[in-house]
This record gives C-alpha cells, sequence and structure tokens, in this order.
C-alpha cells in the first residue's frame, strides 16, 4: 500500500491543483487507499504534534506559533491551505513529504476545526494542544457552546505533554478540571494565556456578550452559579496592554513590548496565546527571547484575517466575519470613519446555514458612514438588519463578482474595507486576483 499511495496522491492533487478543485480531495483519496498515511507519517516528527482549536482565530495563530517557532531554527509542517479538517491535514502532507512519504519537519503546528479535531486525536494523539475559545458559531452543525466546549475537552484528553487554556474564557479554563481529574487517561501540564483587568471588557466571554453584563474574571458570573471557584490561575503569557502599532506582553515576569504588524484587538490577544505554545513547545531549552518577540511583532496577517491589498492605490481590507463576537469585534477594531464599507454575507456549508447571529451585532458604528455595497447569498438579509440599526446603505446585489465591480468603481481615490463570511472572502479573494496581487492559498 505504501509503495503506490504516496505518488498516487501527489498525482491526484496535481491534477486537482490545476483544475482549481479543492484543496482537502487529495487527502480524501489517500485516505481511502492508506488509511494509515496520516499517522505514520505525524508519528516520524521527534517534536510531535500540535492543535490548534477553539470557536475564534485559529487560522491566525496558527500561523504565529508556526512563524514563532521557525524563529528558534525548528522546521514546521502545518496545513498551510486553511483546511482545517482531517482529510485537509493528509492533502497538505502530501505536498510536503518527499516520494517515499518522509517528511522533513520537527513538528506539527496543525489547526483544526473543532468537531474534526476530535476524530483527528483519535487518531493522531498530539503532544501538545491550544485552546482559543468557546462562543456561539456556526448553529446549525454545533448547537449551543457546551458541545463546542465538550469538543475542546475530548482534545485535551488525547493531549500527552501540554495543554494551553485561555484563562479568561470559563469554558475553556474548566478544561484544566478535566484533565486533572483521577480518572484521565493522560495529566498533561497546564498553562494559560490571559489578559490584564484593563482589558477584559475588550474581549467579553459568550456569556457576558448575551446578558450585557460586565466583564468578570475568567467567568466569574457563570463560575458561582455552577459553584466553581473564581480565582484567577496564573498565567504564562498576559497581554497587558494593547497600543495602535504595538502591545506589552507580561512572561517569566517581565514585560515587553513589540510593534505589530497585526491589526485588531482579538489578534492581538491570539499573539498572547500563540506566544504561550510556542514557549511550551520550546520547553527548557535555549530560547532566543529577543528573536522570539520580534518573530510575533513580524507576523503578517493570515488570508482575510485583517489582510490588505492594494486597489487602485489605495488600500482594501478584508475582514473575516462569521459569528457575533468575531463581527463585534472586527467593527470595534477596524473603525469605519474614512473607509468605504462592503458586507459580504454567504450562508453556504463553511459559512454554517443559520444566519440569525447577525442579530446579535451592534452596528451603530457603521451609521455615520453607512456602508456602500451589500452582497452574497443573504445581501438582503444583511439589509434588513442594518435598517434596524438605522444604517444607511446603497447598493444591494446578491452577485458577488459584480457587487465587486460596483464596490470598486464607486469609491476609486478611498480606502476601502469589506466584512465577509468565509465563502464570501474566498469569492472575494478571486476576484481581487484578477486586479491586483493577492497571495494564493491553493
Amino acid at each position: 500500500m505504501l509503495s503506490f499511495s504516496v505518488p498516487l496522491g501527489k498525482l491526484v492533487r496535481k491534477l486537482s491543483r490545476l483544475r482549481g478543485g479543492g484543496s482537502a480531495f487529495p487527502g480524501l483519496v489517500v485516505e481511502k487507499i492508506d488509511p494509515g498515511f496520516m499517522q505514520r507519517t505525524l508519528a516520524s516528527l521527534p517534536h510531535g504534534v500540535a492543535v490548534v482549536s477553539g470557536t475564534n482565530g485559529k487560522t491566525t495563530t496558527t500561523k504565529m506559533v508556526v512563524e514563532l517557532l521557525e524563529s528558534q531554527g525548528l522546521k514546521v509542517f502545518t496545513n498551510r491551505t486553511g483546511s482545517n479538517f482531517t482529510r485537509g491535514v493528509a492533502a497538505s502532507l502530501l505536498g510536503e513529504v518527499d516520494w517515499r512519504g518522509r517528511l522533513d519537519a520537527d513538528i506539527a503546528i496543525l489547526e483544526l476545526d473543532e468537531a474534526h479535531a476530535v476524530h483527528f486525536v483519535n487518531k493522531v494523539q498530539p503532544r501538545y494542544s491550544l485552546l482559543l475559545n468557546v462562543l456561539r458559531d456556526q448553529l446549525d452543525r454545533f448547537g449551543e457552546i457546551d458541545k463546542t466546549a465538550r469538543l475542546l475537552e475530548h482534545i485535551a484528553s488525547k493531549t500527552t505533554d501540554t495543554v494551553v487554556l485561555n484563562r479568561e474564557d470559563p469554558r475553556v479554563a474548566r478544561i484544566a478540571n478535566i484533565i486533572n481529574s483521577l480518572d484521565a487517561v493522560h495529566h498533561p501540564s497546564v498553562r494559560y494565556f490571559g489578559l490584564d483587568e484593563s482589558l477584559r471588557s475588550t474581549f467579553p466571554n459568550d456569556d457576558e456578550m448575551r446578558t450585557g453584563s460586565g466583564p468578570s474574571p475568567s467567568g466569574t458570573s457563570v463560575a458561582a452559579a455552577t459553584g466553581d471557584a473564581v480565582a484567577l490561575p496564573a498565567a504564562d503569557v498576559v497581554l497587558r496592554r494593547v497600543g495602535a502599532q504595538d502591545a506589552d506582553f507580561e512572561f517569566d515576569g517581565k514585560t515587553v513590548t513589540t510593534t505589530m504588524k497585526l491589526r485588531g484587538v482579538y489578534n492581538i490577544f491570539n499573539a498572547a496565546a500563540a506566544l504561550s505554545l510556542a514557549r511550551a513547545v520550546l520547553g527548557t531549552g535555549p530560547v532566543d527571547t529577543p528573536r522570539l518577540v520580534k518573530a510575533l511583532g513580524e507576523v503578517a496577517p493570515a488570508f482575510g484575517r485583517g489582510e490588505s491589498l492594494t486597489v487602485d492605490g489605495q488600500p482594501l481590507e478584508l475582514v473575516l466575519v462569521k459569528n457575533p463576537s468575531g463581527f463585534r469585534l472586527g467593527l470595534k477594531s477596524f473603525p469605519a470613519g474614512g473607509y468605504a464599507t462592503m458586507i459580504a454575507i454567504n450562508d453556504n456549508y463553511a459559512d454554517g446555514r443559520d444566519m440569525s447571529w447577525l442579530w446579535d451585532v451592534e452596528f451603530e458604528s457603521l451609521r455615520q458612514e453607512g456602508v456602500e455595497v451589500l452582497t452574497g447569498v443573504r445581501a438582503y438579509d444583511m439589509a434588513l438588519r442594518l435598517q434596524y440599526d438605522d444604517v444607511p446603505f446603497g447598493v444591494v446585489e446578491p452577485d458577488i463578482t459584480a457587487a465587486l465591480r460596483t464596490f470598486i468603481d464607486g469609491s476609486r481615490g478611498n480606502p476601502k474595507r469589506i466584512f465577509c463570511t468565509y465563502t464570501s472572502m474566498l469569492a472575494i479573494r478571486r476576484e481581487l486576483a484578477k486586479i491586483t496581487i493577492v497571495e494564493v492559498v491553493s
């Protein structure tokens, strides 16, 4: 089986790319003909596998961890295509292994969808895991957030060395109780990343966002209701301050300041998460801390996550939005003033079919400037939502290609920003690639 599965998988991958096919399809093929391919390949890595999962921020955080570890001389394999299903990992492996199936890497850093991560860790036990947050997202797939929390608990239970948890999210922080219980299969060490008290109101957990209550340390209001302890555990890395172009991080008893290419307060908090996982992987070995911090400051946004392109000599920013928390933080991180705005909302499977969450987002910040164009499958739903918040808007055009052309033509000479769901973002990037330089993500 081994003798032909990799060459065949590579051939399928090449043909799929030539035809513009999905990035995960070759992985599906190799899974069918050689079910042990992924496990066998990843088992050869000296530092094992690290899984990054959670509702928001997986792609950018994974990118940060990769670049942090590479700054310390490690060779890192990652599912660069953004396909965060198990077969996407297999497809990415096909692009990196040689014809004998050998992978030249020290460690794998893998972004995984919460549900598919459960299937992955049943096959490949990660040495490390980073669990970012639990927020309402794709209700048609996950149901309520307690189900998502259980998925993350399963990932943690399969982790053998270190689990990194978000101290400020009560459902994530309580995972420590699961993996420290006496009947746990593994007892990995636990690290936390966290926020300064002054920043907690910027990052409400899901319960606070829904009830409108004020910030509470590590979900104090929820913890008190369930009888859990409310004391904050010490964090390995704490985000102390977020500036316009820099941030302060505290670790090892010291505070360091670094400039940040990443935009958006949510990306900066995820930088604390990435730093904590990188420190866990590097362990007690030699660490070039100045180089590590410098690498963190130089990480550019992942595609569609605050990505900035140039169109007609002006910046055009793509901001991915896929749930109420992400959209709220996006609106807070990217003020409307001085920008022409377009919103693109699709409801394909990868976006989540249930768009009711749009009613949990406050759009008042867009009132003064308005929205030039609304597009996507749910363009008219978005128009109705903006009407309820008294936000003026212009063209409503469900066809993304036509809408993008109208948006660019009507806002020449002005910087532009597009808030978009996942599949609409991919469609917009394809169209933009015809008129400007867009990073190719196969």
